[in-house]
């Protein structure tokens, strides 16, 4: 009989939304090829079901919840662990540390949990304070309750290992790299600069609208991305795009094939994250062969080694970085091939899904071989201040 595995926290399966949903997408059809039997929890209308790539031996199972930025994530993965529960798979394959709240009622019901972390939510810009407890909260959960942890950098291993007292495995995302494309309608291949980003305080997304104005003056433009609710970075976009010919706002592009073509002509890559680890865009970027301008941060500089143009959050210096790369063909070329050979190299997506698949079965086995008495594996580590959350652990609101 094959084995089971439930995949909960993402927008489900196949969905196109972000870096988790791409995962997925790659990860589960492999899962299947396998050997697994492998179920992901969606959301209603987040899925593509018509789509001819998707694969019908992945079950997908949609759960209700609250589709709200400071709820969603909260209600559908408890209506997701719930379900689980019920329907008991050998090992669950949980996102995000918000879903740290459902891993007692997972570790209750002997099902073995691996948790890809994913950034540190708890110190990003576009959440208020209650949010931030709460993920703060949900992280010192999963590092009580999960069995094992998954971390996509060693940046953030780093920081687990010092914070909660937890070790894990380091997996990173990988990379599609396209082969030959044809430039985008409307450009130029090598004279325009890209940004693809959710529309968020913390990817530099603000700095760069102020730095495009600027560049846009010389040089198409190109904004990939929204908040995704609205609100005023995309208003300025909006704006941007309606003063200035050479600005092109995109939105947020669905179709993979477009996208990696904008990546692959970009004569400029503006990748501004900066709290999170091992970045999907980034790494698809670099397997692209987008040559890149980066915010400079431990997290970046790991993924993109030297081959990448650093620059601190800063208008004009972000704004002269682009416009100097854009101007030279050159150090274009150069960057690009080092990108795309870092990328075939240090992330590819074979290797990827070997790890987790490795991963999910040593777990199944350990469980087996337990029989499901003991599966949490975790380190002794209690909530810090337990009395201040007993009484009203908080939702992820407050923006």
């Amino acid at each position: 009989m094959p084995r089971r595995v439930a995949i909960l926290g993402t927008r489900g399966y196949p969905s196109y939304y972000g870096g988790f949903e791409t995962l997925v997408r790659t990860l589960a059809p492999y899962l299947a090829d396998t050997g697994w039997d492998v179920s992901v929890y969606s959301r209603p209308g987040a899925t593509e079901l018509q789509d001819p790539a998707r694969d019908h031996r992945i079950e997908s199972i949609t759960t209700r919840g609250f589709d709200s930025q400071s709820l969603s994530t909260l209600s559908f993965g408890a209506t997701s662990a719930l379900s689980a529960i019920r329907r008991r798979p050998d090992v669950a394959l949980v996102m995000n540390v918000a879903n740290g709240f459902w891993l007692p009622f997972l570790r209750a019901a002997r099902i073995p949990t691996v948790v890809n972390v994913d950034g540190i939510e708890w110190e990003r810009e576009k959440w208020g304070a209650n949010a931030k407890r709460a993920f703060r909260v949900g992280a010192q959960l999963t590092a009580s309750h999960a069995t094992s942890l998954i971390f996509d950098s060693a940046g953030i291993a780093d920081r687990w290992t010092t914070g909660f007292g937890r070790d894990g495995t380091t997996i990173a995302y990988g990379g599609t790299v396209p082969g030959e494309l044809d430039v985008p309608p409307g450009l130029q291949s090598g004279a325009y600069a890209l940004l693809v980003s959710r529309f968020v305080p913390e990817n530099t997304v603000e700095e760069f609208l102020d730095a495009a104005a600027i560049i846009a003056r010389e040089h198409d433009v190109v904004l990939v991305g929204s908040s995704g609710y609205g609100g005023e970075l995309d208003a300025r976009a909006e704006r941007l795009a309606a003063e200035n010919s050479r600005v092109h706002w995109l939105g947020h592009v669905h179709d993979d094939q477009h996208l990696f073509a904008l990546w692959r002509h970009a004569g400029a890559y503006f990748h501004g994250h900066s709290v999170g680890g091992t970045n999907p865009a980034l790494v698809q970027a670099m397997a692209c062969g987008a040559p890149t301008v980066a915010r400079d941060t431990v997290f970046n500089r790991e993924v993109l080694g030297d081959h990448a143009i650093f620059v601190q959050p800063d208008v004009f210096a972000i704004a002269a970085a682009v416009t100097t790369l854009l101007r030279s063909r050159t150090v274009q070329r150069d960057l690009a091939a080092a990108a795309e050979a870092r990328a075939r190299r240090c992330y590819s997506w074979d290797s990827v899904c070997e790890q987790y698949d490795v991963l999910l079965r040593q777990h199944v086995a350990r469980s087996d071989r337990w029989g499901r008495e003991d599966i949490s594996g975790a380190s002794s580590v209690s909530i810090s201040e337990p009395g201040r959350f007993d009484a009203n652990l908080p939702t992820a609101s407050g923006q």
